[in-house]
């Protein structure tokens, strides 16, 4: 295994599309060969079999759909997929643009019957990365104004009906600071940051394709920081250790290797060298 992927061990359906979110351009309408994606996977670690199970689940969860080009297979992203991409890039590329200070904050909560136990897992999933955090069971917090997101949500997993929504502003009566040091691990954010800048400071990629994994890896590793880091407004706690420098590292890497990883991805998904 290349020094590029030691300890990397995403699951197959997220690296898919972080592969496809990193290199498809335009991402809505254009095809990717079948036998390229699960070529490239490989690269990744993960055999035929499996890369070609994590495709057929994107396909049952919407977020690519198939199409045929004579006795070739291809996937497209699908309009949901592009629209979570799009979502996705709005948060990985805004986060820590600068200081914040005192904002509204948002309270959801929500009852889901167990009935609805999936839609509940994948609420919750993007309510972490929108940078919510769990104050007790089924009651979320974020230093945000996030009504209209929070509704296309609710909307979204067709759970409305199960959830409520506030929005205010912390009281300055109470120490608000040591509260939401039980609601997010900042000290383990910190880890989180300087654990980024030393696997990812000193790597450096040879050839095409040792760029796309380095950047895939990059920016699978960085799209996992709004899921920890609820950027929290300046004048209630400072802002993380290690976030500035994992920031300029990730916005001086991701671009500089992208034209060396477009290459490969392009040259591993052409039908032409495979027929």
């Amino acid at each position: 295994m290349s020094d590029l992927l030691r300890g990397f061990e995403p699951a197959p359906q997220d690296l898919v599309l972080t592969l496809l979110g990193s290199c498809l351009e335009p991402r809505a309408g254009r095809a990717v060969w079948s036998g390229g994606l699960v070529r490239l996977l490989g690269e990744f670690g993960f055999s035929p079999g499996a890369a070609r199970v994590a495709l057929n689940r994107l396909v049952a969860r919407d977020l690519l759909a198939r199409t045929r080009d004579g006795r070739h297979v291809h996937y497209v992203l699908t309009p949901r997929s592009v629209a979570v991409l799009a979502e996705g890039d709005r948060r990985i590329f805004t986060l820590g643009d600068g200081p914040r200070l005192e904002t509204t904050w948002t309270v959801l909560w929500h009852a889901i019957p167990d009935t609805r136990r999936l839609a509940r897992t994948r609420l919750v999933r993007r309510l972490r990365f929108l940078g919510f955090g769990p104050v007790q069971d089924g009651t979320w917090l974020a230093p945000h104004d996030r009504e209209h997101q929070v509704a296309k949500l609710l909307a979204e997993h067709q759970v409305t009906e199960h959830a409520g929504v506030l929005l205010g502003r912390p009281a300055t009566s109470v120490d608000f600071a040591a509260f939401v040091g039980r609601v997010w691990d900042l000290a383990g954010l910190s880890a989180r940051y300087e654990s980024f800048v030393d696997r990812f400071h000193d790597a450096t990629a040879r050839d095409d394709r040792e760029a796309l994994l380095l950047r895939t890896r990059l920016v699978h590793t960085f799209r996992e920081f709004p899921f920890h880091d609820p950027e929290l407004p300046e004048d209630l706690v400072p802002p993380p250790r290690h976030r500035v420098e994992a920031l300029t590292l990730f916005h001086d890497r991701y671009p500089a290797l992208a034209d060396a990883a477009r290459r490969h991805f392009d040259t591993a998904t052409s039908v032409r060298l495979r027929t």
